[in-house]
């Protein structure tokens, strides 16, 4: 029988851990909040009040603020990234963005993420081509943002997959 439990030390997938048709599903869920939203849109000098201005927010046809798309997409892409490119070196492409639902404070968001096509690297052999499409969930399963994107990934034999390791302790443990 085949051991089926997770690695003691989780190191993220490299190209080679990949194959068309995997989906993985974040396994943390994130609640924003009225301060992601608004330092989001005022460090990016986004100037639309629907996004900071609950007043100005409330007469608008949402009756309320809406978050920032911009940090919508920012936060899927974040929670898919330990399931699916913690391990690239690059981002090639983001196509194919849609918002089909709005995104509100105090929603919850998941991401899903599918394997659409694998390809070695012409111009590095350290690394493969991973073409994926992610969609973010809110708490009722509602699409609220869908992207394809592309991304150079190492592999695991690349000399950057041992960069960033926790170091070696040079001193034994004092705690018994």
């Amino acid at each position: 029988m085949t051991d089926q439990r997770m690695p003691k030390e989780w190191t993220g997938r490299f190209f080679e851990d990949l194959d068309v048709g995997d989906v993985f599903r974040s396994r943390l869920g994130r609640t924003i909040t009225d301060t992601d939203n608004i330092w989001f849109t005022t460090v990016t000098m986004n100037t639309n009040q629907v996004h900071f201005n609950g007043e100005f927010a409330a007469g608008t046809r949402f009756g309320r603020m809406l978050v920032n798309s911009c940090f919508t997409l920012s936060l899927v892409t974040g929670l898919s990234v330990c399931d699916t490119s913690e391990n690239a070196t690059a981002n090639l492409a983001w196509t194919d963005i849609s918002l089909p639902n709005p995104v509100f404070c105090g929603d919850t968001l998941w991401a899903e993420s599918e394997v659409l096509g694998l390809r070695e690297s012409s111009s590095n052999q350290n690394v493969g081509i991973v073409d994926i499409r992610t969609r973010g969930l809110n708490q009722r399963g509602e699409t609220v943002c869908e992207y394809r994107r592309t991304f150079m990934m190492y592999k695991r034999t690349a000399p950057e997959a041992a960069i960033g390791r926790c170091p070696e302790a040079v001193a034994p443990w004092r705690v018994q």
